[in-house]
């Protein structure tokens, strides 16, 4: 028997033949969701319990056949799709995608990696709780991929990034071997805290098969602001008296620029906007109730000044739970708004805080004298520092360029040159998969670079999980 054909065949016998997707039914997972890349594979897996995963491991890493694991495919950087190699096979965790306890007392959650996001939160509404990580693929996403690519979100400035909300794991290595770390204890000093291995490897050192997770106690009434202002210069001056007045009562400070709500609105024309869409810049703020007197009145109080002074535009409150959602609608609507408007190149950088301003200014300049053709709609979590800077192509321009591939390059030079020249980051909560292992050459130092790798060969010596991302060769 042709050896690839024994391997599908070995598979099959372990989970059974309507279990595995090979040819047109395998379609659905060779893609990334831009449809910026598409791979091939000898077939998808698709395993129901920690023990199939093991074995179907157990028969790659024998046959030393690369695995691509995959989650939502909700990946911005090529994370989860397979090479074109064809000599691999797919993995996919959808199958197993159950709560598997809520515990009210231990202020924790188990669930398999394949649970999509939305349901976790939802487990944790029904019990009077609130598990706070949130993006905008939520309805869409696993929590073994935000877990494997250390996901951030919209509430990284109160909770932390999912790193911070994993309590323990169960892991599948390359060779097959079980590792059950699936503790709930909040300290356990005993030699090295293995799980922070795997949280943001995207799948490179093993599978993650199950997660402990953190709950929080529900969130009394949220408010949430939606401030308009004309200048970046002036972000500091009214975010600053923001975090003085309100500390960790603040959830999430979302930076939008006017031209980011434009993109929205024209490719969501249904979409209710309350606010004027001519301003250059908004500051969606969300502030939890502390006890300490009403949200709007002190908001009122502290954005007076800054009113004053010119610094900012308008103030819009919300009243209602309604109001809230509508505000956030339009920035849960970002990158949809973007995959119908165009190829977007979508920069997941960091830099100090407080160079946020300059930042947005120098790459402005850069890429209004280089890339004339493309718009420019940032989006980022400005209370930690972090901004996606997408340079977005119209389909048509998009389509007129020749050379495609070197116009993203080029894109991503300029961008990644101003954060590294600012001390910042390259990928701040996206990570690397198979889109930016070129940066990490560039941008990480030698050492770094020789350590990761020295982790890598010790739990992959194969190099089989997800082959291509992360490293460079």
């Amino acid at each position: 028997m042709d050896i690839d054909k024994q391997i599908v065949a070995e598979i099959e016998a372990r989970l059974g033949a309507k279990n595995i997707r090979t040819g047109a039914d395998a379609e659905g997972f060779l893609e990334d969701f831009w449809g910026r890349a598409r791979g091939k594979t000898l077939c998808v897996a698709l395993p129901a319990s920690t023990q199939e995963v093991s074995d179907v491991l157990s028969i790659c890493f024998h046959h030393k056949i690369a695995v691509f694991p995959q989650g939502g495919n909700t990946s911005t950087c090529l994370g989860a799709v397979p090479d074109a190699s064809g000599r691999s096979i797919v993995l996919s965790l959808s199958r197993m995608n159950r709560i598997l306890s809520v515990d009210p007392l231990d202020a924790s959650i188990a669930a398999e990696a394949g649970c999509i996001l939305a349901d976790i939160q939802e487990a944790a509404v029904k019990v009077d709780k609130f598990f706070p990580l949130s993006l905008g693929a939520e309805g869409s996403c696993q929590i073994g991929g935000n877990v494997s690519t250390n996901a951030g979100g919209t509430s990284v400035l109160r909770y932390g990034n999912t790193r911070d909300l994993v309590l323990g794991m169960e892991v599948v290595l390359p060779d097959g071997r079980i590792w059950d770390g699936m503790r709930t204890l909040r300290k356990n000093n005993t030699g090295y805290d293995l799980k922070h291995l795997f949280i943001g490897a995207e799948g490179s050192l093993g599978i993650i098969t199950k997660v402990s997770l953190k709950i929080f106690p529900s969130l009394p009434h949220l408010t949430s602001a939606l401030i308009s202002f004309e200048d970046i210069v002036n972000l500091t001056a009214f975010t600053e008296p923001l975090r003085k007045t309100f500390d960790t009562s603040i959830i999430a400070m979302e930076l939008i620029s006017g031209s980011e709500v434009r993109i929205v609105k024209e490719m969501m024309p249904d979409l209710s906007v309350p606010y004027d869409q001519n301003v250059g810049w908004f500051l969606l703020v969300d502030i939890v109730s502390d006890g300490q007197g009403d949200i709007a009145d002190r908001l009122q109080d502290v954005l007076g000044g800054a009113m004053e002074d010119g610094h900012i535009t308008d103030v819009l409150i919300s009243a209602n739970e309604a109001q809230r959602a509508a505000i956030w609608k339009l920035r849960h609507s970002v990158t949809e708004s973007h995959k119908k408007y165009g190829m977007g190149m979508s920069h997941d950088v960091a830099v100090p805080i407080g160079d946020i301003p300059r930042f947005i200014q120098i790459a402005k300049a850069k890429v209004d004298e280089a890339f004339p053709q493309a718009d420019i709609a940032i989006v980022g979590h400005v209370g930690d520092g972090n901004l996606h800077y997408n340079v977005i192509f119209e389909k048509s321009r998009w389509a007129a360029i020749p050379d495609q591939s070197k116009m993203r390059k080029d894109v991503y030079k300029v961008i990644y040159d101003i954060a590294a020249g600012m001390n910042g980051t390259f990928s701040a909560e996206h990570g690397i998969g198979a889109l930016h292992v070129a940066e990490m050459k560039t941008y990480k130092s030698e050492i770094e670079l020789e350590m990761m790798k020295g982790v890598k060969s010790l739990f992959d010596p194969h190099n089989i999980m997800n082959p291509g991302r992360i490293l460079p060769e």
